[in-house]
C-alpha cells in the first residue's frame, strides 16, 4: 500500500493515542537514511524510529552503546527530510541522558532543533524519572522503553527475554505506570512474556509498542533491515521476514560485476 499525496495527513501523538482508544494497531519500523525512510513513509507506516540500533545495522558495532548524539542527529535529519506522513521518534543514545536531567534536556533539545524530529525515546523506568520529567517539561514528547533495554546489555549480560520472574515483572508494570504518569505518549516493550505485555497494555492508557512481546500490545515495531531479510543471519523467534532483500541485492550486484567484467555494460543503448 502507498499513500497518495492528496491523502497525506501527518501522524501526531494525538492520533497515536486515538489508535489505541479505537483498537487500531500501530505500525512502527526503523529507518536511518533518506532513501529507506521515503519508502517506509510511502507505505503508510505510522511511526518511524530512528533507533540507536543504527550502531549495529549501519556501523557494524556489537552493541548500541558506541553511537553518539551527533551521529543520531545526522541519521534523524536524513530521515526527517524524507517523511511526509510518519511520526518520527529518535533514540537519545547511551551516555547522553543518564548523567542528570540537565544533560537529558540538552540532548533532547539538540535532537529536536537540529534534526526536526517529532519525539525522543529513552530507556528505563524509575531510574530515569527525573530526566523524563525534565524533557517533557520542555514540551518534547517522550516515548519510554522497558523490558530488554539494549543500552543496559552489559548489566543484563544477555539478550534473553526479560521480566519472566515475578519481581522483575512487577517492577516493569510499576515503571510503565510511572512513565504514563510522567506524561510519556507511548512505551516500547521489548522481549517480555506476551501475558505481561497484555497486562501492561490493559493497565495503562497510553499505547504500547511491542518487539518480541507478543500480539497483545497496541502496536508492533521491527528493525527494517531484519524484517526485509537484509541481515539474514539474524533470526530471533519474534522476527517475521517479509522478504529476502539481502539475496536480491547480492544477486543483482553479482550480475552487475559479471557484466562489467565481460564488457557487456554499458552497451550501445546505454552510451551517449
Amino acid at each position: 500500500m502507498s499513500i497518495h499525496k492528496s491523502e497525506i495527513k501527518k501522524i501526531t501523538t494525538h492520533q497515536i493515542q486515538g489508535m489505541k482508544e479505537r483498537g487500531e494497531k500501530i505500525s512502527m519500523l526503523t529507518a536511518y537514511d533518506y532513501s529507506m525512510a521515503k519508502l517506509i513513509d510511502a507505505a503508510g507506516t505510522d511511526i518511524i524510529l530512528v533507533g540507536d540500533s543504527a550502531s549495529n545495522v549501519m556501523a557494524g558495532h556489537e552493541t548500541t552503546l558506541p553511537i553518539t548524539l551527533d551521529q543520531m542527529i545526522y541519521h534523524a535529519s536524513s530521515v526527517i527530510r524524507a517523511v511526509s506522513r510518519s511520526f518520527v521518534v529518535v533514540d537519545i543514545p547511551f551516555g547522553s541522558y543518564q548523567g542528570n536531567s540537565s544533560e537529558a534536556l540538552r540532548s533532547a533539545i539538540r535532537i529536536m532543533k537540529e534534526s526536526g524530529a517529532h519525539a525522543v525515546k529513552m530507556e528505563g523506568g524509575a531510574e530515569i524519572k527525573e530526566s523524563v520529567t525534565r524533557v517533557l517539561s520542555a514540551g518534547v514528547p517522550v516515548m519510554g522503553h522497558l523490558g530488554l533495554t539494549p543500552q543496559s546489555i552489559y548489566k543484563f549480560g544477555t539478550y534473553a527475554v526479560r521480566a519472566k520472574e515475578e519481581e522483575e515483572a512487577e517492577k516493569l508494570v510499576s515503571d510503565a505506570k510511572l512513565l504514563e504518569e510522567c506524561g510519556c505518549f507511548g512505551i516500547v516493550l521489548e522481549k517480555i512474556p506476551a501475558d505481561l505485555a497484555k497486562r501492561v497494555s490493559e493497565e495503562i492508557k497510553i499505547p504500547t509498542i511491542g518487539i518480541g512481546a507478543g500480539p497483545h500490545t497496541d502496536g508492533q515495531v521491527l528493525v527494517m533491515h531484519d524484517m526485509l531479510g537484509i541481515t539474514a543471519e539474524f533470526k530471533p523467534r519474534f522476527l517475521r521476514q517479509y522478504a529476502q532483500v539481502g539475496d536480491i541485492i547480492t544477486e543483482a550486484v553479482g550480475d552487475y560485476v559479471k557484466d562489467v567484467k565481460a564488457g557487456d555494460f554499458p552497451n550501445e543503448k546505454e552510451s551517449y
